[in-house]
């Protein structure tokens, strides 16, 4: 039986009639009269005694109601509260990211984002490791990756495109490379991760690919560590748009393959939030996606 229907037979039991009860809802007596009779009919016991004048409560309708009448009043206030959750979410909020994404793409939204969810308390947990979401207690996880497969949930936060860089500098030493397949006799700096430090891809306008073996004397792990390498002129590097725009921007680095799209692992790829797949979210958790959705 619904909350409405509920609300219904508690308001007749304290209007005393129908006509009552329906004028307070603003509805047609008759209304009022059928939804009584549906509810008598589910429950299989007759609430109320009729009479010309008033409606009396039976003894059994009376017992259901005097049981109801507090857990329809909890219930309320537990909707209301989830209203207000809604509109002002509140609670803790554990979001893990990349030690990169996070420092260059999440922290400066923080001021903003205590401006608008000020009830909210924001844990970010910064790591380069794939946690694991429930067991850790991550609400959500930002990943860079293609579209994500097994039972997690998936909201797109925004694409991602790759670059190889170097810095002027490192150009002025020699020629530079003039075809991706010229990384191939080149020191590059790579990411220590496994397909990020042996083989970069690149795909022209036109669509053609190709497929390029790279090695260097430098590994590094953090693409943080690896971009301030590349500002220094120790060699060329791939990374993503998120991490570099800014220095393409100024000319603090050079994109050498404009006209191609490169990529370590896919060439559609992009930044999501994963959370674990729930038939509702926790208000804090949805406002949490709204923001950085909005705003990444």
């Amino acid at each position: 039986m619904d909350l409405s229907t509920l609300n219904t037979l508690l308001l007749v039991a304290q209007q005393g009639s129908l006509a009552g009860a329906a004028r307070v809802l603003d509805l047609d007596p008759s209304s009022v009269s059928r939804t009584l009779a549906t509810a008598e009919a589910e429950l299989g016991l007759r609430i109320f005694q009729r009479s010309t004048r008033r409606l009396n409560l039976t003894e059994e309708g009376e017992s259901y109601l005097t049981r109801i009448a507090p857990l329809v009043q909890e219930l309320e206030l537990a909707n209301e509260e989830a209203r207000a959750q809604r509109q002002h979410p509140v609670g803790p909020l554990r979001i893990s990211a990349s030690v990169a994404f996070g420092q260059v793409c999440m922290l400066p939204l923080l001021p903003q984002f205590r401006a608008e969810l000020p009830g909210i308390q924001l844990d970010l947990h910064l790591s380069d490791l794939n946690v694991d979401l429930v067991g850790e207690g991550i609400d959500i996880a930002i990943r860079l990756a293609p579209a994500p497969k097994g039972d997690l949930i998936g909201t797109r936060l925004k694409g991602a495109r790759y670059h190889v860089c170097a810095a002027p500098e490192y150009l002025t030493r020699g020629p530079a490379p003039n075809h991706p397949s010229d990384l191939a006799q080149v020191d590059c700096l790579r990411l220590s991760l496994p397909v990020y430090r042996s083989c970069w891809q690149f795909r022209d306008l036109q669509g053609a690919e190709v497929e390029v073996e790279v090695d260097g004397s430098l590994i590094i792990s953090n693409p943080l560590a690896l971009r301030e390498a590349a500002r220094l002129g120790l060699g060329p590097t791939l990374l993503a748009d998120w991490l570099v725009a800014d220095d393409l921007a100024t000319g603090q680095l050079v994109d050498l393959f404009p006209n191609w799209q490169a990529t370590a692992t896919m060439f559609e790829t992009g930044v999501w939030a994963l959370y674990p797949s729930r038939s509702y979210l926790p208000a804090r958790v949805r406002a949490g996606l709204d923001f950085f959705k909005a705003n990444l």
